[in-house]
Order: C-alpha cells, then sequence, then structure tokens
C-alpha cells in the first residue's frame, strides 16, 4: 500500500534534486528518505528514479508520477490544516520565494512577527533574485517585486515600490548634480545587472530611455545602495534600499525633473489552487507591516 510519507519523500527528492537535499529539508535522516523512497517503488511496483553516483534523474514512470504525486502531497497537506484552522489556529508548512535584498531588509523581519504570532506554521523561506516557477518549484506562493505576467497565477498586491535616483554627497561634490535626463548619459552609473539596464523616466505622456555608462554592474540592490554610499556612481534604486541612508544624509535624492519607471510589490500563488488560510493572513499580515503608503517611501522634500 502506498504511503503518504513515501509519496512526499519522492516529491522533496525531485524537487531537490537529491536524497541529501531532500533529507536537509525533511529534517531526516538521509537513510530514512532513500528506504521511504524505495518503499514508495515496491508498493508502486515501478523505478520511479535512476540513481548515480553523481546524481539522480526521473524515469518515464517518475516524470509521469510527480504531477500526481504534489497533488497528494499539496491535498493532504492543506487538509490537514483545514483541519486546525477549523480549530480557530494556523499551522502546517509554508513555502515562499522572494527577492534576495527586500527579504533582508523588509520581508525577513514581517514575518519573523507573523511566525510569533502563528508558531504552529513551520515557514520555509527561499530568498532569490531570479523568478522562480512556483508550481515545479514547490511553492506555496513567492513574493515579487514587479509586474506578474503569468496567467497561472493569481497576484495581491501589496504595496507600491517607487524607483528613485541617488548618490552620496561626496560623488555629486566632485562630478556636479545632473539637471535633466540628458545628463544621465554621461555619468558613471551603478546598474542591476537581472534587469534591462536602460533607465525610464516619464515627463508627461513621454517615455525617456537612458543608457548610461556603467561604473559597476551586480545583481543586489544592497550592493548597489553600498557601492553609491562610497561614491562610486549614481544609482537607480527601489526606495525601499535608499530610505534610510537618504534619511541619514548617506545619500541624496537627484531629481532631473522627470520620474522614474515605478514598480509594485506582489504575493502571488497558483490560480489552480485555492488561496489557504495561510497565505490570505500572510498578504494580510504583510500589508500591515508595509502601510499604505509603504514605510519605506520618501518624501518630496527629501
Amino acid at each position: 500500500m502506498m504511503k503518504l510519507d513515501g509519496v512526499a519523500a519522492f516529491v522533496w527528492v525531485a524537487e531537490s534534486g537529491s536524497i541529501s537535499e531532500a533529507a536537509r529539508r525533511l529534517g531526516l535522516a538521509k537513510s530514512v528518505v532513500s528506504e521511504r523512497l524505495a518503499e514508495l517503488e515496491r508498493s508502486l511496483g515501478v523505478t520511479l528514479m535512476q540513481r548515480t553516483t553523481r546524481k539522480l534523474a526521473l524515469t518515464e514512470d517518475g516524470d509521469a508520477f510527480l504531477p500526481r504525486a504534489r497533488r497528494i502531497v499539496h491535498e493532504a497537506t492543506e487538509a490537514a490544516a483545514e483541519l486546525s484552522e477549523r480549530r480557530g489556529t494556523l499551522s502546517g508548512p509554508l513555502r515562499l520565494a522572494g527577492p534576495v535584498g527586500f527579504g533582508v531588509l523588509h520581508l525577513g523581519p514581517a514575518i519573523y512577527s507573523f511566525l510569533a504570532a502563528h508558531p504552529a506554521i513551520d515557514l520555509t523561506l527561499d530568498l532569490d533574485d531570479r523568478f522562480v516557477d512556483i508550481a515545479s518549484d514547490g511553492y506555496d506562493a513567492v513574493i515579487r517585486h514587479g509586474p506578474i505576467r503569468d496567467s497561472r497565477l493569481i497576484a495581491k498586491r501589496l504595496g507600491a515600490s517607487r524607483r528613485i535616483l541617488v548618490a552620496s554627497p561626496a560623488f555629486l561634490e566632485a562630478h556636479g548634480t545632473p539637471a535633466c535626463v540628458a545628463d544621465l548619459e554621461q555619468c558613471c552609473a551603478i546598474l542591476y545587472t537581472n534587469r534591462n539596464t536602460d533607465w525610464r523616466f516619464r515627463d508627461g505622456e513621454k517615455e525617456i530611455v537612458v543608457r548610461p555608462r556603467a561604473a559597476l554592474r551586480v545583481n543586489n540592490g544592497i550592493v548597489m545602495r553600498d557601492a553609491a554610499i562610497a561614491g562610486l556612481g549614481i544609482t537607480l534604486l527601489p526606495a525601499f534600499f535608499a530610505h534610510q541612508a537618504v534619511t541619514a544624509g548617506a545619500l541624496r535624492r537627484v531629481d532631473v525633473g522627470a520620474e522614474a519607471e515605478g514598480a509594485e510589490l506582489h504575493i502571488a500563488y497558483p490560480a489552480n489552487r485555492n488561496s489557504s488560510a495561510k497565505i490570505i493572513a500572510l498578504t494580510a499580515w504583510l500589508r500591515q507591516c508595509f502601510g499604505a503608503p509603504p514605510y519605506w517611501e520618501l518624501p518630496a522634500a527629501l
């Protein structure tokens, strides 16, 4: 007879790519995960994975079984969580993904208090600046900074996120302060590598695209902020990275007479799943923690 713990072990091994990593995520010994996987294969009478010294690979049967196995584990988990919710508590696993810099500065602190209020939730947070595939990577929800264009996802808005031009006072004193968008073309810039390096501004109905010279290209907003504080150049950052440094005077806003292209923060989850009580509660909690407008938005005078 097929056991649920064996199905769960198979899903975790398939998604993590190794028995060792699956064991780490499940908090079990590697031998326990191996035995559960072997027992599942015996009960089904098929080989689900080919094991070599270097990697695991799904067999044709394993590839066919994986989507159903995911649904089995998800439904069982949600059923157990629903029973807890009926008793007035939120419990069970919740796996989230989010961007690195925002996760360190803002998402993490909000989640700490959420877990303190709901200690029966077993939350896993993976921080990664790439856009993960929620379904295939096994996430219940993701936090995204930017538009949600995947029709398979339901997105709930958490708040706005303006982008602002900033530089250190020392850099501006040494190189001058740009007065208009055109001046940015000649500036030394700190650019984000995981996004189109063009800077986009709107002046009334007109969109203006700037391609500044790169002093540094990096895939992390915190490093971009710190490079700007160090005087390396001008950078265009979401306000949630720069607001404290601007308030403290370590960075100065640069006004070029046009508004930089902004973005929004969302929490998103697969459209083919019902929004669980945990995700509903987390969404409400994050909105309350971030505020409306979010606490990182700066007054126009700064």
